[in-house]
């Protein structure tokens, strides 16, 4: 396989849990200068992913910091009771994340829902904005009435360049300038290189956001160097490249020859002997050219995207104001 050219068809991946997946499977061995924590509770696996070095970026392909991901297959049941559960677990993660990176109960947060309200895989960021807890008017205009417990949260959904005219970035950075919050929560769509994790994934990082990165549309970001202050970004895969669903196809189809007879090289040739990036690598290589590499999002996205929005708000809410009982979001969540 040496002769198929990879670096023409490399794909932008948004979960860091996915990049290190598919860095191992190329070595065959843990990247160095990243290391990872998994645990699993009431059906919620939680993988905390720290990469500590220089190496460790380059080969993965993510910057610097840290990243927590919950994968929970049952989102795409509706089971209400288990979307308390994420949303409890959720807060219970993300408040640890906003202690680990040095955000304090008292800090001014400004949270920025990016994507599109008029297409609805994209629409998630604006969703959370429109159920989260704002408060930041009241510290200005009343702060003697604010009871304990609560911080000054603002929000906005900046709309997208192609409506606006205007990159998410500028606008955030006039808003931070005017009303100088201490850290930035930003949420966005991704995409994912794996089918199960689409709908199913929540990540959170503190290493900032590129909008229409997962799309391979990398622009102005909204990260502490552009921004001045710290960005933390949550994004949930809700979009999968037609090439992914391809070369998982293929795969299954591997599987189900194996099993049959054992012998999946008289049935698939050459294309048995690829690893899954080579392989991936080459269905690109046949889509790209004729506009076939869609991006497809599930069906039931509608629903999914109401509920997962919900459920980060609701996260968000318990997180961030102490007198939201952390232990117990499901009055928030609905």
């Amino acid at each position: 396989m040496a002769d198929l050219d990879l670096q023409r068809y490399n794909v932008q991946i948004d979960l860091a849990l996915e990049a290190k997946e598919l860095a191992e499977s190329g070595t065959g061995s843990p990247i160095p200068g990243v290391t990872s924590e998994v645990s699993e509770e009431n059906g919620i696996k939680v993988t905390q992913l720290h990469v500590q070095t220089e190496e460790g970026s380059r080969a993965i392909n993510k910057i610097q910091g840290h990243y927590v991901t919950l994968e929970v297959p049952g989102l795409r049941n509706q089971d209400t009771e288990l979307q308390d559960r994420v949303a409890t677990t959720f807060a219970k993660y993300f408040e640890t994340f906003l202690q680990r990176v040095g955000i304090g109960r008292t800090a001014k947060v400004l949270i920025v829902g990016l994507g599109n309200w008029n297409v609805t895989p994209d629409a998630l960021g604006p969703i959370v904005v429109e159920n989260v807890m704002v408060t930041r008017h009241f510290f200005e205009l009343m702060p003697d009435q604010v009871a304990p417990g609560y911080r000054a949260v603002s929000a906005v959904a900046p709309g997208v360049l192609g409506t606006t005219g205007i990159e998410s970035s500028e606008i955030v950075q006039g808003i931070v300038e005017r009303t100088h919050p201490d850290v930035i929560i930003a949420i966005d769509a991704l995409a994912s290189r794996t089918l199960d994790r689409v709908n199913t994934t929540i990540q959170i990082a503190d290493t900032g956001i590129h909008p229409g990165s997962g799309i391979g549309n990398k622009r102005r970001g909204l990260t502490q160097e552009v921004l001045g202050i710290p960005v933390i970004a949550i994004g949930v895969p809700t979009v999968v490249y037609a090439s992914t669903i391809v070369n998982s196809t293929i795969e299954l189809m591997r599987r189900h020859f194996e099993s049959v007879n054992g012998d999946t090289n008289q049935i698939l040739g050459l294309i048995n002997q690829m690893n899954e990036q080579e392989r991936l690598q080459l269905v690109k290589e046949v889509l790209n050219p004729i506009g076939h590499d869609l991006l497809v999002t599930p069906k039931e996205i509608d629903q999914f995207i109401e509920d997962i929005g919900n459920i980060i708000a609701s996260g968000l809410n318990a997180s961030l104001h102490e007198a939201v009982d952390t232990s117990n979001v499901a009055a928030y969540t609905h």
